[in-house]
């Protein structure tokens, strides 16, 4: 009680209103943000995801890591013709608050690059799995793709690493 006419003699002071004494809102909101993550994907704890059609596997970052990352200004991918290894970087990220290495998830030759974000980086932030891949691979070593994550799998170690920050 004492607690609650200090406050209240204290917003009046400052002359704040609240305009629903009985229901005040919060100037803020205490709400948990959760990256998408979606079904038919696999996910590299490097925060990579795969999306494997046919003989093809399409690349990008994870809508966690993006969040991360803010706002993605430019990104430097491989040239079509290279390889790739799982678990090394095959390009880079480049944020308003830093420059990340992008690794790759499975071994393989490059097929296509996504041009598009040339122009357009910011594709990686507001579509990291449609407009926002980065490059399609033909894999080499198709069994990789089982170590990877699922969805499951994926979400929780995001859960327990942003825990343990």
């Amino acid at each position: 009680m004492a607690l609650r006419m200090w406050a209240s003699s204290t917003a009046n002071a400052l002359k704040l209103s609240s305009a629903s004494r009985a229901n005040p809102s919060p100037p803020f909101s205490l709400s948990r943000c959760f990256s998408t993550v979606l079904d038919g994907l696999k996910y590299a704890p490097s925060h990579e995801w795969v999306k494997h059609e046919g003989s093809v596997a399409t690349i990008g970052i994870t809508d966690h890591a993006q969040g991360h990352l803010g706002e993605v200004v430019f990104a430097d991918l491989p040239e079509p013709g290279g390889s790739v290894s799982q678990g090394s970087s095959f390009g880079a990220v480049e944020s308003v608050k830093a420059t990340s290495d992008v690794n790759s998830p499975i071994s393989g030759e490059v097929v296509e690059v996504n041009t598009n974000l040339t122009k357009k980086p910011g594709l990686i932030n507001s579509s990291p799995y449609e407009e926002g891949w980065m490059i399609k691979v033909k894999p080499s070593t198709p069994s990789e793709l089982e170590s990877l994550l699922g969805p499951k799998e994926y979400t929780k170690f995001c859960e327990e690493e942003d825990a343990a920050h």
